[in-house]
């Protein structure tokens, strides 16, 4: 009997689930895509967390269909990132600012925090 239940228990997931938007159009060689993915996959994993992120590969003046997913899933509570495309930073949805992680050796990205987080 406890066989049986523990086929029914719920796996504890060993790696968060990433999805990314943009990726294609953004530019980014493929290479640096996968160091990127994987750098953030490994900085999840070392901060405990196995839920789902969301990752953007984003030009300061991007694809309106690309903000609006932003702002979609901003309300969600879920880790979001910003992979820089261009020079500036854009405008992160109301309530909200970039905070880079200057833990990444290029500087390009940034998770999206919370105003009244502080």
């Amino acid at each position: 009997m406890h066989r049986l239940l523990s086929l029914f228990t719920p796996q504890k997931p060993t790696s968060p689930i990433l999805r990314s938007y943009g990726q294609e159009v953004s530019g980014i060689a493929p290479p640096v895509i996968q160091k990127v993915i994987e750098w953030l996959a490994l900085s999840l994993i070392q901060a405990g967390y196995f839920g789902k992120a969301h990752l953007f590969w984003l030009d300061a003046e991007d694809d309106p269909e690309v903000m609006r997913q932003l702002k979609r899933v901003a309300h969600q509570q879920k880790p979001i990132f910003l992979y820089r495309c261009a020079d500036r930073v854009p405008s992160p949805p109301q309530g909200y600012y970039w905070r880079m992680m200057t833990e990444h050796p290029s500087l390009r990205v940034y998770q999206l925090e919370s105003k009244e987080a502080d």
